[in-house]
């Protein structure tokens, strides 16, 4: 690793605009930070304005600068899908060929039918909806009932909500992995996510102790790549779910943004050299899936003010990149991921600032300069654009 880490931090859902095929998912006009700032009225972030992320899209309130202090740039994901497994599997390097199976309109019988054999209790739900909302509608019958409460969305996923006072929590995970055993083949959604919540009728609130069951990737990442060459892949946030701890030598969970930002200060104290790979989820989880512009505007300027002291404690051999996975429009009718653009963000001490990276054709370019910079031997797809940060 020649004393080098790479620190990649997604924010997820932070979005700079409608991807070229965005229409195929009914997606066309999305653009998260535009429509958050013109939400809030302009967004304040002076920092991340300094690195240059005015420069990547036009955000009311952050000004295009002549001179920013790291290279920037935007990227668009060559594989098909808005989810966050999808996005985080292409920036370690690997594109999915064909998209995980969504189910707008629910499961089919034979699933739930099998399901509910397994866990022996039938089910409520089954159909897309927005997690918060079928609490409101389903929350006291399953009290009632002790029926666990099964829905998905425009993603790959199969949620299961059980309120922890009727299926404790090692109850709920059995249940995760039963599912997580069934759905394979034509029926292998992305993630089994596990959704434990608590409170009264009318008062019921998401509880932190949420579980997602990720399948492996189907393929090495270059996550496997660092720790076959002898370096450390340190994730924190849900990283490690999504890659189904594969090429992961240490996770830490975060309860939300202001502890991963935390996390991520801890490991740049510490960590080996190899990978910081780091998920600040409230962007999307807390706001654009709850069409909150305010709570996401509030949010990314917190971030704004810890960026300084995350830049200052990057030792000489540190490459920091800030991106996205997807994009999470919360000014759109529905609640889902928006197929968009994402930013990139590059800095480090002794690269090159100010370097317009322009539109790279795949997340996986991530992956690439990442390997290169790591000195790790990568075959993967991608295309490095560290020569362009050498000064």
């Amino acid at each position: 690793m020649r004393e080098r880490r790479a620190i990649l931090i997604v924010l997820d859902g932070v979005g700079v605009g409608a991807a070229p095929d965005a229409d195929h998912y009914g997606d066309a006009g999305a653009n998260t930070l535009a429509h958050v700032a013109e939400a809030v009225g302009g967004l304040s972030l002076p920092h991340l304005a300094r690195w240059g992320l005015g420069n990547v899209a036009a955000i009311r309130g952050l000004p295009r600068v002549p001179a920013p202090v790291a290279a920037f740039g935007r990227m668009h994901e060559r594989a098909a899908g808005k989810d966050s497994t999808t996005g985080h599997w292409e920036l370690a390097g690997l594109i999915l060929t064909r998209p995980f199976p969504t189910y707008p309109h629910g499961f089919p019988p034979e699933v739930i039918a099998a399901f509910e054999r397994a866990i022996g209790r039938r089910i409520l739900g089954n159909r897309a909806a927005s997690g918060t909302a079928i609490l409101a509608e389903l929350g006291e019958e399953h009290l009632r009932t002790g029926r666990p409460i099964v829905y998905t969305s425009a993603d790959s996923v199969f949620q299961i909500a059980a309120h922890e006072a009727v299926i404790p929590l090692p109850e709920l995970r059995r249940m995760g992995e039963i599912a997580r055993r069934l759905l394979q083949g034509e029926h292998a959604v992305a993630r089994v996510i596990l959704r434990p919540f608590a409170g009264e009728p009318g008062a019921f609130y998401r509880t932190p102790d949420r579980h997602d069951l990720a399948l492996p990737p189907p393929a090495p990442t270059l996550l496997d790549a660092v720790v076959a060459a002898g370096g450390s892949v340190h994730a924190i946030g849900k990283v490690a779910e999504l890659f189904a701890g594969r090429g992961i030598s240490r996770s830490r969970p975060t309860a939300g943004n202001a502890d991963g930002i935390a996390a991520v200060g801890e490991a740049l104290a510490t960590a080996p050299p190899g990978i910081v790979f780091a998920n600040l989820v409230d962007f999307d989880t807390l706001y654009g899936h709850r069409n909150d512009p305010a709570g996401f505007g509030a949010a990314l300027a917190a971030f704004d003010r810890a960026l300084p002291d995350l830049a200052r404690s990057l030792r000489p051999g540190d490459l920091l990149l800030l991106t996205a996975d997807h994009g999470n429009d919360p000014t759109t009718p529905g609640t889902d991921h928006t197929r968009e653009a994402v930013p990139l963000l590059v800095a480090g001490p002794g690269l090159r600032t100010g370097v317009d990276l322009g539109v790279r054709e795949t997340f996986a370019d991530v992956a690439a300069t990442i390997a290169a910079w790591l000195g790790v031997s990568w075959s993967g797809p991608g295309e490095s654009f560290l020569s362009a940060l050498a000064t």
